[in-house]
């Protein structure tokens, strides 16, 4: 342990040095993430169009500016040192501010051009992104999305770190730190095998009625589901945590259990056999939240995708 946090200490001392002399240029830092990245010099070199030798005579001059190994050699797949690890953690934020700024600078203008950067997670994604999107795009035909999918922290993270415009989660943000526009609460449903189905009534079941069976439950929503059936005098019998809708579905499909889900994962069922029916919990519900930071200059394209959606919210339509 000692050894690693001398050869960082001399790291972030060479760096400095480095830094002052100017000798470490973006062109090394961007040739050190794609190596990372790849975790193979050859494959690196093929990404950054440059001649397999000199990307490792790159590497290995970036390892005497800094006066510590970065790289474990002798394999197949690169290994980073220790140091290695802590400068790949500082290359990936510096490489997020500065791509970030300069698509800022670019994009702020026209707005009938570029790319609207957005971070989503699976469940609100995969339900409110097509739809809007469509919408968005017989619109504006120009304007082209990247799209990030992570869980709701990491889209956090992105946001904060300038490397996406807009965030979609299903938790609430901080007020002093992002601005947000809130969509309804969604109740959630439980998927069935019909020949699986619980519960008396036809289109809704309570809670108590999911004692006995196997549950496929999110993750974001597994203490919820536990605390509420804590409440309700049973320990659940959660089978699966899995994040994916589709993946959840068709483990229902093939009697792995119910599955929990907000009530729009509907529109992904394309498979006939299988019942949905409202989960009669006023506790449990979800919302989604769409994000972005404030005191934040967005690109023309970002704006006209959030007025869009200040138009739908507040003519009531279902988002």
């Amino acid at each position: 342990m000692s050894n690693s946090f001398e050869e960082v200490k001399a790291a972030a001392k060479n760096l400095r040095q480095s830094a002052m002399e100017n000798t470490i240029g973006m062109k090394d830092i961007r040739a050190f993430y794609a190596v990372v990245e790849e975790g193979n010099i050859s494959h690196a070199a093929q990404r950054l169009a440059i001649a397999q030798p000199a990307l490792s005579r790159q590497m290995k001059r970036l390892e005497e500016m800094l006066g510590t190994k970065l790289f474990d050699r002798g394999s197949r797949r690169i290994r980073l040192t220790e140091a290695g690890r802590v400068f790949s953690e500082r290359v990936e934020k510096i490489l997020m501010l500065v791509d970030g700024t300069i698509r800022d600078i670019e994009e702020i203008g026209g707005g009938e051009a570029g790319t609207i950067h957005l971070g989503t997670i699976t469940s609100s994604g995969a339900t409110l992104l097509p739809k809007l999107i469509a919408e968005f795009h017989r619109k504006h035909p120009k304007i082209t999305f990247q799209i990030w999918e992570a869980e709701g922290s990491r889209i956090l993270e992105l946001l904060d770190n300038r490397v996406i415009e807009i965030g979609i989660t299903r938790t609430q943000v901080d007020e002093q730190i992002y601005e947000s526009l809130i969509l309804d609460h969604e109740p959630f449903i439980v998927m069935m095998r019909e020949d699986q189905v619980v519960g008396d009534k036809p289109d809704e079941v309570e809670l108590t009625d999911l004692a006995n069976s196997d549950l496929i439950v999110p993750l974001r929503w597994k203490s919820l589901v536990i605390s509420k059936s804590h409440d309700a005098g049973f320990d659940p019998k959660i089978f699966c945590v899995s994040d994916s809708i589709v993946q959840d579905i068709l483990f229902v499909r093939n009697g792995l259990g119910l599955a929990i889900l907000p009530t729009s994962s509907q529109d992904f069922l394309t498979m006939g056999g299988i019942i949905c029916k409202r989960l009669n919990h006023p506790e449990i519900t979800t919302h989604t939240v769409i994000s972005w930071k404030k005191n934040r200059t967005l690109s023309k394209g970002a704006e006209k995708l959030l007025d869009l959606l200040r138009d739908a919210i507040s003519k009531g339509e279902k988002i």
